[in-house]
């Protein structure tokens, strides 16, 4: 069976590297094998040669290769999707579940029985789409958010080791010295930031982003929206923590989140929320590409470019949410547009048309 690694086009890579080709950040990352540091596609540093470069899919495959993330492009901060997303139910709902802490405090084997699969089949699975083992991205996880902290709060290292999902501060400690040679408090780049309550970290999305319709669909279904600015109280039964959260538009690309909890601990499983909530993870590209092929849809998708499935805040995981489909008088069209379906589906609804407009559509091109 192909890695992800030998899926990947290497030459078009290094074509990518040497263009700085935005539309490539986040779809996979540069290992430079004389530096022992990985990037991304848009990293302003000079480009190495390419018999010096290997490309890999995740961060996570990167890191378990030996490579640690580079400190001028931040690989934490690129967009959060990879060309697998969509192809492995069992996968995304894996992730889901680590982002939330599923491997801070529990095992493989606890996470492969909360999946309904063998631990051996799950490792082979995220081998297949990650190019990494589970724990590998859940300390790539822990790692990169913890750089993010670093960079972008004034938490004190034990606050961030807390927040990060790592089990003690030496444990957080030996890491950051084994990833970098150096203590992760001399990765911090102070800088003057406006005094305020809560942790405030910048979430990444690929573009284009139809806020106006995400907005309206929060609003409609109950959510607090307030001058673009989205908001939910944390609780102790459901959030670990009692506190509250925000999240508003920042420049494009970013969504820029507040965060006030009584037990940081919270913050990695409220982030994953907030990212299902506003469908960070989505791909754009992928998506339209796919769904263009039906001629009913293809329209709809130029008109709207950048519309994203609300996530609910609590979701058991069931299946892909980018494949839900509750309409059963579509499910027969709709086998063309997976793994998208609930995204097709959504494109019907706010344009107002239902499976017996499509019918008739198809009915009046055969009659032609």
């Amino acid at each position: 069976m192909e890695t992800p690694a030998e899926t990947l086009d290497q030459e078009a890579c290094y074509r990518a590297v040497l263009t700085r080709d935005a539309r490539f950040d986040g779809r996979f990352f540069g290992c430079v094998k004389t530096t022992g540091i990985y990037c991304r596609p848009v990293c302003p540093a000079r480009t190495p040669r390419r018999e010096n470069m290997t490309f890999v899919v995740t961060a996570a495959a990167a890191e378990e290769a030996g490579f640690r993330a580079c400190l001028r492009c931040r690989p934490e901060t690129a967009p959060d999707m990879g060309a697998w997303r969509g192809t492995s139910n069992t996968v995304s709902r894996a992730l889901t579940l680590i982002e939330a802490g599923a491997l801070d405090d529990g095992d493989v084997d606890t996470l492969a029985g909360r999946l309904g699969v063998g631990e051996r089949q799950l490792r082979r699975l995220f081998k297949q789409h990650l190019g990494a083992a589970p724990v590998s991205v859940a300390q790539t996880r822990r790692v990169l958010l913890a750089k993010a902290l670093i960079h972008e709060t004034d938490l004190s290292m034990a606050q961030v080791a807390h927040a990060s999902g790592f089990g003690s501060v030496r444990r957080f400690n030996e890491t950051f010295q084994a990833l970098y040679g150096r203590p992760p408090s001399e990765l911090r780049r102070r800088a003057e930031r406006p005094a305020s309550s809560g942790v405030k970290l910048s979430l990444s999305y690929r573009p284009p982003y139809n806020w106006d319709a995400m907005f309206g669909a929060l609003t409609a279904r109950g959510e607090r929206v307030e001058d673009r600015t989205w908001s939910r109280d944390l609780s102790k039964a459901v959030d670990g923590a009692e506190g509250f959260v925000s999240a508003t538009p920042g420049k494009s690309g970013r969504l820029e989140v507040c965060v006030e909890a009584s037990d940081l601990k919270a913050l990695p499983g409220v982030l994953a929320r907030v990212r299902r909530v506003f469908d960070l993870s989505a791909d754009p590209d992928a998506i339209g590409r796919d769904l263009s092929t039906d001629p009913v849809l293809k329209p709809l998708v130029e008109a709207r470019p950048g519309l994203r499935l609300p996530g609910d805040w609590l979701d058991a995981g069931e299946d892909a949410p980018s494949d839900r489909l509750n309409d059963a008088t579509l499910a027969s069209r709709a086998e063309r547009w997976r793994p998208w379906r609930a995204y097709g589906a959504l494109h019907l609804r706010m344009a107002g048309l239902t499976a017996a407009d499509l019918e008739e559509s198809d009915d009046a091109k055969r009659a032609a």
